[in-house]
């Protein structure tokens, strides 16, 4: 998808160091490597790295490219379980698109590095195990020559967001491919409606709006450790659950809200507050709160405001709204797809006052995003979303740490934190400990709002 020069835009001044890790990593650039894509006519192999519901989805799209002659010959995970149930899904649709016998089946913290083995530089690997673990396998991936599709959100604290930066731009210098699982970029109904917008078709965007609202989502409720599993593969397991692991709930489900309102104002936030708080909590023991309520306000001062929440029994929304000084569109009106993007002639949401809609008939954006992925990489084509994965998963978690803290953090406010939830994941072994410990009734420390105030979490 084509990037504008504003969404390009890392931040408001140049926070990007030079680090160890990435002088690391530069060390295997070579001539050779300057050019790695699949050739049209070749096989392209692909190794899954995380082997959950949204990794086996990633992998039915890669598989389901048209003409894409794609093939899944490697799986890592830490869970058996995840892998049997992701093997046997993919194997039931797939079979003559898979190639994966038993001894290229790995059960490892190490085992993204075996199953990347297993490629050769042009093939691609898809990163969807917890975003804690993104910087750590897309810099073997880049070791390895390797194009790359990961999930969403691609950080989750400011450390990993500046190295996640770096080793995008070594990417970038090694004609890499990379994709990033914010599917609605690749929505052709999101992009029509983009186009409209930058034509005037609504005025100036004076405030854009965005909700999901829900019960319990994914793991972010969650409840007492189980006896019969360690601390750390129970927070694995339970990821939504755990700041370090994921972002929260807010990180992993608030992205695309996020993303998809910054995309049509055309710019990134500088500024975040918010608020949020736990409710009726029983026996759960995440760090999750239940309710965030964001204002997010970018550089000439217009505002998003962003509302999630994970109660039953209470109204339930997921849409993004843009309003202007001459009309109002709808964004998304209810989950990524279908997008049902609509513009109005004033701010009234009501069918009477609709001006233009996209035709019923979308296309799912999943798929659009590996068939951009595959296009670029056949016709050696610069693609490379990490920038705008960064930026996406960077302002996500401002306006989080804004809610935790119950401070008004600027972007550089958060990308100058030190804070890192999860230092030495790199060599996380089955006997590690876990990031965060619980306590004596076995619940985890959770945010504390104008109580710890420079961190999210003690």
């Amino acid at each position: 998808m084509t990037e504008s020069k504003t969404l390009l835009t890392p931040s408001r001044r140049n926070f990007v160091k030079t680090s160890g890790i990435i002088t690391a990593a530069a060390t295997t650039l070579t001539a050779r490597s300057m050019n790695v894509h699949a050739a049209e006519n070749n096989t392209i192999q692909v190794a899954l790295v995380g082997c959950g519901g949204r990794g086996t989805g990633a992998a039915s799209n890669a598989l389901s490219v048209p003409e894409g002659n794609l093939k899944l010959v490697a799986m890592a995970d830490v869970f058996e379980n995840k892998m049997s149930a992701s093997y046997n899904q993919l194997e039931q649709s797939f079979k003559d698109k898979m190639d994966v016998p038993p001894e290229r089946r790995f059960i490892a913290f190490d085992g993204y590095k075996q199953a990347m083995d297993c490629l050769k530089p042009g093939d691609i690997v898809v990163l969807s195990t917890p975003p804690a673990f993104r910087w750590v396998m897309f810099k073997y991936a880049i070791e390895r020559g390797l194009n790359v599709f990961m999930e969403k959100p691609v950080t989750v604290d400011a450390p990993t967001s500046k190295r996640m930066l770096e080793l995008g731009e070594l990417s970038v210098k090694k004609n890499l491919k990379v994709g990033v699982g914010l599917m609605c970029r690749h929505c052709e109904t999101r992009e029509e409606l983009y186009k409209r917008i930058k034509d005037g078709a609504i005025g100036e965007i004076l405030m854009l709006r965005a909700y999901r609202m829900a019960g319990p989502t994914g793991s972010a409720a969650t409840g007492p450790k189980p006896k019969d599993m360690t601390e750390l593969m129970y927070q694995i397991n339970r990821f939504h659950g755990f700041l370090w692991a994921s972002g929260g709930g807010y990180s992993d489900f608030l992205i695309h809200n996020i993303d998809e309102c910054c995309w049509m104002k055309d710019d990134w936030p500088v500024e975040a507050k918010g608020s949020g708080g736990r409710h009726y909590r029983g026996d759960t023991v995440d760090q999750n709160f239940d309710n965030y309520s964001v204002e997010y306000t970018f550089g000439d001062g217009t505002k998003l405001f962003l509302n999630g929440r994970t109660q039953p029994g209470c109204h339930n929304e997921f849409a993004s709204f843009v309003h202007g000084s001459k009309a109002a569109a709808t964004i998304s009106a209810a989950a990524h797809t279908p997008a049902k993007c609509k513009i109005y002639k004033g701010q009234k949401y009501t069918p009477s006052e609709i001006t233009w809609e996209f035709p019923a008939d979308e296309k799912n954006p999943y798929q659009l995003e590996w068939n951009h992925l595959v296009s670029a990489i056949r016709e050696d084509k610069p693609y490379n979303e990490v920038k705008r994965g960064v930026m996406a998963s960077a302002v996500t978690s401002m306006g989080r740490m804004a809610a935790h803290t119950g401070q008004v953090v600027t972007f550089d406010d958060f990308m100058d934190c030190e804070h890192e939830f999860a230092p030495g994941i790199e060599s996380f072994t089955f006997d590690s400990d876990a990031p965060v410990k619980a306590d004596a009734d076995g619940k985890y420390p959770v945010p504390q709002p104008g109580l710890i105030t420079e961190r999210e979490y003690a």
